[in-house]
């Protein structure tokens, strides 16, 4: 808030805020739809000023009046016309008003964390007085209560935004504009304004909004994909991991991902991992593909794997990922289980997901971005007729494992193609790991004869979905890329994308999947399922600042020790177990 009227919590004098409140119309539409947008998604990701809280603490039986403690000293409370008198106060106001309800003292965050007292404690909780000083989250709070009160609080904004009318007994930015229950009144305040109106001024209108990744300001919306970004990092490693199955090379970028809580600890036999993760109170990160068979954890396990939008360079070639998932299901490449995104492509959308997806849709579609993001060479000009894109893959793949039917080979895969489509023109693209000659999956010139009308290493798959009419493929992510960009697709195994709607699918696709579209897809595949990291700043970051770095090629390389290493290992392909 930078306020060259005054201060938004001092109640002596107008604000910038207060008088955005008294004069503004509101009748700009946009600014109202954006309102009640962020504020269903704030509710939805329970994002709140300290967003500390744990969600997986229990919740007070509902019904319960909620009295809200702030931190003794507060400029608030003071500047509200105030004091810790007024706490007092309010909670005797609170039992009068409420005789047959519960009473539930919620202590500051601050209060909690041990640095502020309160004017609340222990020796106020009695009778039907309770006091909660665990960080349950306010908006688990707030849709359970029955009715609220504050001095000067942001939680009274908070409730406000959940549909209540607090009581308020000093006088806050929010109170006087015919939303709250005013103690003391403020004269001049007396327009009645709506919810999204008063989340307009405070929110939108009032503050200015700073971009930490890419060091510039920003709108609102910026900053909610942010911290729902850094909130997902936080809840999920908060209590720490012990890692296993991860190779020497990943362990730095698993450290900046997973570590900036509590530092990873490593342990490579996944039975002691576990264990060790229960005698600490760790949870357990296993990378995917190193899941030992009949493997049950005790401890809360995250099965870890590369994201969908991942770099630009391979990763056989050790150029680190800018995102990876995380699965306490399964993992998305083996349909034999459910997984975490299938749980997510089946949900409905949250707030404004619909709209997000499309928007990160058409910047694919307009930046040309994809997996990898490797140099490619142009196209050669095309044989004319009906063009089918044949994807190779890495034929020891956990995704042709796991998730393959009976074609499972790259070989196998252009035969049935040709013999579905024998006047087709078949366009081969090997796999970039395979072409390196890191994994395996090459065919030999001899059999692609009269299966493969071309073979293009070295073309950008996506000026390639540009140019056929569809693709056949076993479970590679060039189908997903596809759907994207509104080519059809064949499945003849069972990747995540196939079984809902989408694709035509030859493969044993699972029958609990149903039908999607493919904004819910991309939603649940690009937004909620990853996690991405910003190599740049160095901090968890929304899927829209990936793009940047994508779009851009503003990503640190790897090293010459990652480069030297990756050359010696095409070198040694054969014992490629030892890194992989």
């Amino acid at each position: 808030m930078i306020d060259p009227v005054g201060l938004h919590f001092d109640s002596s004098a107008p604000s910038r805020v207060e008088q955005i409140l008294s004069t503004n119309d509101f009748q700009n539409s946009n600014i109202l739809i954006r309102s009640a947008t962020a504020i269903s998604r704030l509710k939805h990701l329970h994002l709140s000023k300290y967003n500390i809280h744990d969600l997986s603490l229990p919740i007070p039986e509902p019904g319960f009046v909620l009295v809200v403690d702030q931190t003794r000293g507060d400029a608030s409370i003071q500047r509200g016309q105030a004091s810790g008198a007024t706490f007092q106060s309010m909670l005797q106001a609170a039992l009068t008003e409420h005789p047959d309800k519960r009473i539930l003292l919620r202590a500051h965050p601050e209060t909690i964390a041990g640095h502020r007292p309160g004017h609340f404690g222990p020796a106020d909780a009695t009778g039907r007085v309770t006091l909660l000083s665990t960080p349950v989250s306010p908006h688990h709070l707030l849709a359970a209560a029955a009715d609220v009160y504050t001095v000067t609080s942001q939680l009274g904004f908070e409730a406000i935004l959940h549909g209540h009318r607090p009581r308020v007994f000093g006088q806050p930015f929010y109170a006087g504009w015919g939303l709250t229950r005013d103690e003391q009144p403020l004269p001049r305040r007396t327009r009645q304004l709506t919810p999204e109106q008063l989340f307009a001024a405070a929110m939108i209108l009032g503050p200015l909004w700073y971009d930490p990744c890419r060091d510039r300001l920003c709108d609102l919306e910026d900053v909610i994909d942010q911290l729902e970004a850094e909130t997902r990092a936080f809840r999920e490693d908060r209590h720490g991991h012990v890692a296993t199955g991860m190779r020497l090379w990943k362990r730095p970028r698993l450290q900046a991902f997973f570590g900036r809580t509590r530092a990873l600890q490593f342990q490579d036999d996944p039975a002691q991992a576990d264990t060790q993760a229960q005698a600490t109170g760790r949870g357990l990160l296993i990378w995917a593909g190193k899941e030992p068979d009949g493997f049950h954890p005790t401890a809360p396990c995250l099965r870890v794997e590369d994201g969908f939008l991942r770099s630009r360079g391979l990763g056989a070639e050790l150029v680190p990922p800018l995102s990876l998932v995380t699965d306490d299901l399964g993992i998305y490449y083996d349909p034999s289980r459910p997984s975490r995104l299938e749980t997510l492509i089946a949900a409905p959308l949250p707030p404004g997901g619909a709209e997000r997806a499309e928007r990160l849709l058409t910047r694919l579609r307009a930046e040309g971005l994809s997996k990898y993001n490797l140099a490619a060479q142009p196209l050669p000009p095309l044989p004319t007729g009906h063009r089918i894109l044949v994807p190779g893959q890495v034929e020891d793949d956990a995704s042709i494992r796991k998730g393959a039917g009976p074609v499972r080979t790259n070989l196998d895969l252009l035969r049935a193609t040709r013999k579905a489509h024998p006047q087709a023109v078949l366009i081969y693209k090997p796999h970039p790991d395979v072409v390196a000659g890191l994994r395996p999956g090459a065919i030999p010139a001899t059999d692609l004869a009269g299966l493969a009308d071309l073979v293009l290493p070295d073309a950008d798959p996506v000026r390639l979905l540009a140019a056929v009419q569809e693709v056949w493929t076993m479970t590679s992510l060039l189908g997903f890329e596809a759907l994207v960009r509104g080519v059809p697709v064949t499945c003849l195994g069972a990747p995540f994308y196939a079984g809902w709607g989408l694709t035509r699918d030859l493969g044993p696709v699972p029958d609990r999947r149903g039908q999607a579209d493919l904004t819910r897809l991309a939603h649940a595949a690009l937004i909620a399922y990853p996690r991405y990291w910003d190599p740049v700043s160095r901090r968890p970051c929304p899927p829209e600042v990936a793009l940047d770095r994508l779009a851009s090629g503003a990503i640190p390389h790897p090293g010459s020790l990652n480069r030297l290493v990756s050359r010696l290992q095409g070198r040694l392909a054969g014992f490629a177990h030892l890194w992989r």
